[in-house]
């Protein structure tokens, strides 16, 4: 059946905006958790999801919002957000459900997800290599894991969309002079002048321009060959090929084209759609509502309403408030949903939270992203964790080693260190081991660039290396080795975890050192 799109002229009240998106309606599976104790005590509802209660497209606007831009100009921002309104969605509902399905096993230990890319889209740095090399380092990682873990990774790049930023401080002060501090390109410049940090809406119309040609490519990429698993040994990067990860790296490639040439000996196809392309979803921090509001469309198949900006969205956790905007807005939006949550988290209103946005239990449609520091994850998360259980709600959990490990160099520079980072991740296993909970899955700042922004590695960064290539824009990402390297900790991880379990065809093997 053919898609086909409402592009119809927008009525002149956006609040009142009901567009539609056509989709051909999908069977989904029954879920069908392993055997746990985690979930012994699970009920899930089996009526069919409908529109939150008490909800609009613009409800949000009754609750109070944070992190919101302040515009000079109400009247052209209105102009935009019509325009807006009247564009074709990014994505399509049925897609989202289709990740949702994904999510829905990783829950249960039947996949694991791999969330990766910038800490904030450029204007800048648009353009087709950037884009290719950080969806390449991707596919590498994901080579990695899957080959560990003898499970699907499921691949959702932080990319086509992921442009805004929460502040801590609304304004920034330098040598005495106060200006609004720098939101992100969609909202303002990060140049230190007035103009440039004037909120503009036409950035607006540019950042979802952005996002549209970015997210073709990406389905380019995805679909038309270059993630065919025959071309495994040619996607390491020029700057990692002879580094220690490249190496590594290379070699795991060449055992899996030695797995497929064996296939194709014994008269096995090798060119099954599964071995020539790959699923690839995009997600963003849920933060801009009025833009989010502008590409929300209703499916004409189910009445539901979908974010279509992004196939995923996730709260941050500076909106995450229970009766705050961001969290209104994303309880009537049927997209899978991420929750960023610190050692801050109170364990009953993280339950609270989740029955608010998940008032079905749907498998899938939460996935909770931890960050917290090594050692606050081991005195914080258990009690996540069980709380989560108790109330018989089926989330997925994910790791979010980045945000909590955030120092200052000695230059003034932004930093995180590496062994930080690692060592949240293993205590995130550690504990999911202690509790019989399911790691589900990494959530990532990352580039595919050559950038010196993540102190250690094996490469070993130091803090007199930062200046040397510090591109970002926002926060410090791991480079192309350094997300490898953490690749292979995690594979490992993962691999220990099906040995103790007997599970895998290739169990016996190693693939890396010990996370």
């Amino acid at each position: 059946m053919a898609l086909s799109i409402n592009l119809s002229t927008p009525k002149p009240s956006i609040s009142l905006l009901k567009p539609q998106i056509f989709t051909t309606p999908t069977k989904s599976p029954k879920l069908k958790p392993k055997t746990t104790t985690v979930f012994a005590s699970l009920s899930t509802s089996t009526s069919k999801p409908t529109v939150s209660p008490n909800w609009a497209l613009d409800s949000w606007k009754s609750k109070p919002a944070r992190q919101l831009p302040d515009y000079p100009d109400q009247v052209e921002l209105d102009s935009v957000l019509q325009t807006l309104t009247s564009f074709p969605p990014i994505v399509f509902a049925g897609e989202a459900r289709k990740l949702e399905e994904r999510i829905a096993s990783a829950a249960v230990g039947g996949a694991f997800l791999l969330q990766g890319g910038d800490c904030a889209e450029s204007f800048k740095e648009f353009n087709a290599n950037n884009i290719r090399d950080t969806f390449r380092v991707l596919l590498q990682m994901g080579v990695v894991l899957t080959f560990g873990a003898q499970m699907p990774v499921i691949k959702v790049g932080r990319m086509a969309g992921q442009f805004a930023k929460p502040r801590s401080d609304p304004f920034e002060e330098k040598d005495g002079v106060k200006l609004p501090s720098y939101r992100g390109d969609n909202i303002n410049a990060d140049a230190f002048d007035e103009k440039s940090r004037t909120p503009d809406p036409q950035r607006l119309i540019r950042a979802y321009l952005q996002s549209v040609g970015t997210l073709n490519l990406l389905r380019a990429f995805a679909t038309g060959g270059y993630a065919a698993m025959q071309r495994v040994s040619q996607w390491n990067l020029d700057f990692v090929e002879h580094s220690e990860q490249g190496d590594r790296y290379m070699e795991l490639a060449r055992r899996v084209d030695e797995a497929l040439g064996f296939m194709a000996a014994a008269g096995l196809t090798v060119d099954h759609p599964v071995m020539n392309t790959t699923e690839f979803w995009t997600s963003h921090e849920c933060l801009h509502l009025p833009y989010e509001q502008a590409l929300t469309r209703e499916d004409s198949t189910t009445g539901l309403y979908y974010d279509c900006s992004a196939h995923m969205l996730w709260v941050g956790e500076r909106t995450r408030q229970l009766d705050g905007a961001h969290v209104e807005f994303l309880r009537g939006v049927s997209n899978p949903l991420g929750i960023k949550v610190s050692d801050k988290m109170d364990p009953k209103e993280l339950v609270k939270l989740c029955e608010i946005l998940n008032p079905h239990n749907r498998p899938g449609r939460l996935t909770i992203i931890t960050r917290m520091g090594a050692d606050n994850m081991r005195i914080k998360l258990p009690h996540l964790i069980r709380a989560v259980r108790q109330a018989g709600l089926i989330v997925t959990w994910v790791s979010d080693p980045m945000h909590g490990n955030t120092i200052k160099a000695p230059c003034g520079l932004k930093t995180r260190p590496f062994d930080s980072i690692r060592a949240e991740l293993r205590a995130f296993f550690d504990v999911h081991d202690q509790e019989g909970s399911y790691p589900g899955g990494v959530h990532l700042e990352m580039t595919g660039q050559n950038v010196t922004e993540c102190v250690g590695g094996s490469k070993t960064i130091t803090f007199d290396d930062l200046n040397s290539r510090y591109h970002t824009h926002c926060d410090p990402r791991l480079n192309a080795s350094q997300s490898l390297e953490l690749a292979f900790a995690i594979s490992e991880r993962l691999r220990k975890k099906r040995l103790r379990a007997g599970e895998g065809i290739l169990s016996g093997q190693d693939i890396g050192s010990v996370a």
